[in-house]
């Protein structure tokens, strides 16, 4: 029982120690995340249409 209340004292006090960040920062980053994601899932389906157009015209050209 000793060590689970000295586990969560140790918990408490690094928790104490973190930084967090305010709301304004929060926002910032979250839609920086979520602006990245979206830049990549339009990269990688460009990509792909790219790929299947191509594909599509070399199947074309075999006909």
């Amino acid at each position: 029982m000793a060590k689970k209340e000295s586990f969560f004292k140790g918990v408490k006090s690094e928790m104490e120690k973190t930084s967090w960040p305010t709301k304004e920062e929060l926002f910032k980053y979250t839609v920086i995340v979520v602006s990245t994601v979206i830049f990549f899932l339009v990269f990688f389906l460009c990509l792909r249409f790219r790929n299947y157009s191509i594909e599509k015209f070399i199947i074309w050209l075999e006909e």
